[in-house]
C-alpha cells in the first residue's frame, strides 16, 4: 500500500467518524431542560430572569439594571437590536463593543442544559468581545433553544450552520479567579455580572 493510499484510507475514515461521531457517557436528565439549565447556570453564579416572549425584554432589563443599581445605558448586538429599548427608558446602540461599555446585551446560538452554559458564535454581528469586555453581559435564551448536552448544541450547530466560524464560545458565569490565596473573584478575566432572561417562561 503507498502512503497516498495510506493518507486517503485515514482522511477517509475521519471524516466518517466527524459525520457520525460515537457519542460518549450521557448525563441523566432528572428535571425538564429549562430548569436544569436554570439551576445549573444558578450554580455557576449568573443571575435568571423569565419573561413570556421577546417584546418583554427591554422592560426586563430595565428592572436588572435599576435593581442593581447600574447605568441605564448599554450596546447590543444586532440579533436583538431592534426591540424597542428605548420605551423602557434605556439608552441602547447597536454598535462593537468597546472598553468603556459598562452593560452588553446579547442573544445567543442556543444553551446548554447539561452545564448551563451559552454558546456564541463569532461573527460581524457577534464579535467575540461581546462576553469579554462589559463588566455586565446580559443574554436573551429562547427556551426553545436548550439543548441538553454539548453534543446536541454541535449537532445543531451542524444543522443549521454547516461550518465553523472564526470562533465558539462558551460562556458559563461570570469570569473568575482562584489564583490569589485560592479565594474566587468573580470578573479577573471578563464580566463580573452574567443576566440570563429566559424568553417563554411565565414563572
Amino acid at each position: 500500500m503507498s502512503a497516498r493510499d495510506d493518507f486517503a484510507g485515514c482522511r477517509a475514515a475521519a471524516l466518517a467518524s466527524l459525520r457520525a461521531p460515537e457519542l460518549g457517557p450521557q448525563p441523566v436528565m432528572n428535571a425538564g431542560l429549562v430548569a436544569r439549565f436554570r439551576a445549573k447556570a444558578e450554580y455557576l453564579a449568573s443571575t435568571v430572569g423569565v419573561i413570556a416572549t421577546l417584546p418583554g425584554a427591554p422592560v426586563a432589563v430595565a428592572n436588572y439594571l435599576a435593581a442593581n443599581g447600574l447605568a441605564a445605558d448599554a450596546v447590543t448586538t444586532a440579533d436583538v437590536g431592534a426591540l424597542d429599548w428605548a420605551d423602557s427608558g434605556l439608552f441602547v446602540a447597536t454598535r462593537p463593543v468597546v472598553d468603556a461599555d459598562k452593560t452588553r446585551i446579547s442573544g445567543c446560538f442556543c444553551a446548554i442544559a447539561e452545564t448551563g452554559t451559552l454558546m456564541l458564535l463569532s461573527g460581524p454581528e457577534m464579535p467575540a468581545t461581546v462576553s469579554l469586555l462589559p463588566e455586565t453581559h446580559i443574554a436573551l435564551v429562547d427556551v426553545s433553544r436548550i439543548v441538553a448536552t454539548m453534543e446536541d448544541a454541535f449537532a445543531l450547530f451542524r444543522a443549521a450552520q454547516g461550518r465553523l466560524p472564526c470562533a465558539v464560545n462558551f460562556i458559563s458565569g461570570p469570569s473568575r479567579t482562584g489564583d490569589i490565596e485560592q479565594t474566587i473573584v468573580l470578573g479577573a478575566h471578563g464580566p463580573c455580572r452574567v443576566h440570563l432572561i429566559l424568553i417563554g417562561e411565565t414563572s
